[in-house]
């Protein structure tokens, strides 16, 4: 658990602030340089900054390689700032050449997507031929490592330019696969990135109204590593919430539930129950990460719903068509014919450069390294060169992770057993090892629980060979 003094400085910060902008007024225009623009995040993290209150404007710079889906969020955003009435405030440019734009950014909003819709197929297909059945698999497994090789060299390269040409600016990654993303950025240079996701705002949302107390009034505890962090606390004024969740949870595992939408879920659930506390990944995407529950057809049948509660394939299958809807609706934003007016979200990206402008502390979980900036290990019984998502406090010197201290032993060793994969991917990128890569994925639990060394190895190779074209320095 976190020490006494971290643990009252944490909860300190309401969880009411994000209802409501923090106090004071931004000392000046900034510089934010959206990544992917093209990204679903850009609208709704976009809308979050000119939210701000107090906010002193300056400018946005959108950069795509997709001139198309650049131009329509080019005016989309022209449009948002127009509609919030900042429109005297805020410059918006849009590049496809992300070095044209990054001079002087105090902030860099990462959510590129490299080559996915090519290779999206490839990394479903060929691991089911081996009995790898992925629901995302966009950050662990076949799918995430795939996609981490050839996302991560052209995060590295964009990080080389920020160091020469915003080098004091924060990095705030969106982008999967996060641990990866994560360990070799902090590996290959001096940036400050930090890996947003939001589980963990989702999941203590989630907590609160399943226990049945408002969420503000809550007081929790959060630690481990991204999709793979621990409640180890769940409290409302004094009194412990678990039993509470435990019981609904047993209630709707054993058929007992009243209500048809707890029939969901059940791997976040069942691991509580056996764990000791709840998941922050929902329970599709978690299923994935763990080798209980997508091996064998009754249990997967039993604990795995539908599309993104467990669905087989569902991101292969939906994501493209997803994109294709997401262009027409900003079509019709462009045209007046849907809504472009939405409120302030709990996304993490907008209440930092709040707190970070006005100096006002404020509390985030965000994923950093184990031993950042040579401090640490803030999870001392995790590897102290892994990533970890813990809680971290930002002001204006930036965003400071705290030290949590010891996770409970059983849920370090789940965190464990993904770390080494990470690490070995990690090493992959950076030498251009298809070994590595091998290695990475015989570490990884799902694989490993339906697949022999022999079969892992002709299974990576064939990936290599279906998608050599993305990746070329491979050999």
């Amino acid at each position: 658990m976190a020490d006494k003094t971290e643990r009252g400085h944490m909860d300190h910060i309401k969880a009411a602030d994000l209802g409501a902008g923090l106090r004071g007024k931004m000392h000046r225009p900034i510089k934010i340089v959206m990544l992917g623009a093209g990204s679903e995040f850009t609208l709704k993290l976009i809308n979050d900054v000119l939210k701000i209150p107090g906010s002193q404007g300056g400018e946005i710079a959108l950069v795509d390689i997709d001139t198309n889906r650049l131009k329509t969020m080019h005016k989309l955003i022209r449009k948002l700032v127009a509609l919030n009435e900042q429109g005297d405030m805020w410059r918006v440019d849009a590049s496809t050449k992300c070095r044209e734009v990054l001079g002087d950014a105090d902030y860099i909003v990462n959510c590129i997507e490299v080559s996915g819709i090519d290779c999206v197929r490839f990394d479903y297909d060929i691991p089911l031929e081996y009995g790898i059945d992925q629901c995302i698999g966009d950050t662990i497994g076949p799918g995430g490592l795939f996609k981490g090789l050839r996302t991560i060299p052209v995060f590295l390269d964009i990080l080389r330019d920020c160091e020469e040409l915003c080098s004091d600016a924060l990095v705030l990654n969106y982008t999967n696969p996060m641990s990866m993303m994560c360990i070799t950025s902090s590996r290959a240079g001096s940036m400050q990135v930090f890996g947003m996701c939001h589980s963990v705002q989702g999941t203590s949302r989630l907590l609160a109204k399943r226990a049945g107390v408002p969420f503000e009034e809550m007081t929790w505890e959060c630690a481990g590593i991204n999709h793979l962090a621990w409640f180890t606390k769940l409290e409302h004024k004094g009194r412990d919430l678990y039993p509470i969740l435990m019981e609904k949870a047993k209630q709707d595992l054993y058929g007992k539930s009243v209500d048809p939408d707890d029939a969901a879920d059940l791997v976040r659930k069942d691991m509580m129950l056996n764990f000791g506390a709840f998941i922050t990944e929902s329970s599709g995407h978690l299923s994935e990460y763990l080798p209980y529950y997508r091996t064998k057809k009754g249990i997967k049948e039993k604990y795995c719903g539908s599309e993104y509660d467990g669905g087989s394939g569902f991101y292969a299958r939906d994501w493209p068509e997803w994109r294709k809807r997401a262009d027409e609706d900003r079509e019709k934003m462009l045209k007046g014919e849907e809504s472009i007016e939405w409120k302030r979200s709990w996304e993490y990206a907008s209440w930092i450069i709040e707190a970070r402008e006005k100096d006002n502390q404020f509390r985030v979980h965000t994923n950093v390294m184990n031993n950042h900036r040579g401090a640490g290990p803030l999870i001392k019984n995790l590897p102290y060169n892994g990533c970890v998502e813990v809680a971290c406090m930002v002001d204006r010197n930036g965003i400071h992770p705290t030290v949590y201290g010891n996770l409970p032993p059983q849920m370090a060793a789940i965190c464990r057993s993904h770390m080494g994969a990470y690490e070995l991917a990690a090493i992959a990128v950076t030498e251009k090892s298809k070994e590595a890569a091998i290695h990475s994925l015989m570490l990884d639990p799902l694989t490993s629980a339906v697949c022999c060394p022999s079969e892992i190895r002709e299974m990576a190779l064939k990936l290599f060979e279906a998608e050599k074209d993305y990746l070329p320095d491979y050999g």
